[in-house]
């Protein structure tokens, strides 16, 4: 894969950056391409020169989350449930504007369901179906289930300025998640 050059890296991080601070004062559809613009302190035909308008930004964004998640399912899904939450959490963590805004965000109320969507494909796979305790139950409905309660713990945990550390809620997650997976 070809090195993007530094600077449109820069140039699309500080949009990406942007478009997400004006999310967090405003909605997404009150928000302008010159609202983009002077928060990133850069010419309005510069956004242009990177994405087709403001939708495909915050497409781009929301991507870009959703391939670093999926990316890290690939060797936290190898440990255990407690373990392989704590990168989640600390992900979480660290882009907590990017997920407090998106979460709480009536301009972007597809991301709730973009994610819900990637966690229930993510838990798919980890049912429990060997030792027969889940035996008598739907498939789409454990999902459903176990989706929901993890997103809306996200939520809740986001929300809340994160009142626990992220080792401590992928404990206490993890826990919950393996009895009912």
């Amino acid at each position: 894969m070809a090195k993007m050059d530094r600077r449109i890296a820069k140039t699309q991080e500080a949009l990406k950056k942007a478009v997400i601070e004006l999310m967090s004062e405003k909605s997404f559809d009150e928000i302008t391409i010159q609202d983009i613009a002077d928060q990133a302190n850069l010419n309005r035909g510069t956004i242009y020169l990177h994405y087709q308008d403001k939708y495909d930004l915050l497409d781009k964004l929301i991507e870009s989350h959703m391939n670093e998640l999926g990316e890290m399912d690939e060797w936290a899904c190898q440990l255990d449930w407690s373990n392989g939450l704590v990168p989640f959490f600390e992900y979480f963590e660290k882009n907590h504007l990017f997920f407090s805004t998106m979460l709480a965000s009536k301009g972007a109320p597809s991301f709730r369901t973009r994610l819900l969507d990637y966690v229930m494909e993510g838990f798919r796979g980890e049912i429990d179906r060997e030792s027969g305790r889940n035996e008598d139950l739907n498939e789409d409905i454990m999902l459903q289930y176990t989706g929901t309660a993890y997103v809306g713990i996200i939520e809740w945990w986001i929300r809340n300025e994160m009142p626990y550390p992220p080792q401590i809620m992928a404990e206490q997650v993890g826990a919950l998640l393996k009895r009912s997976l």
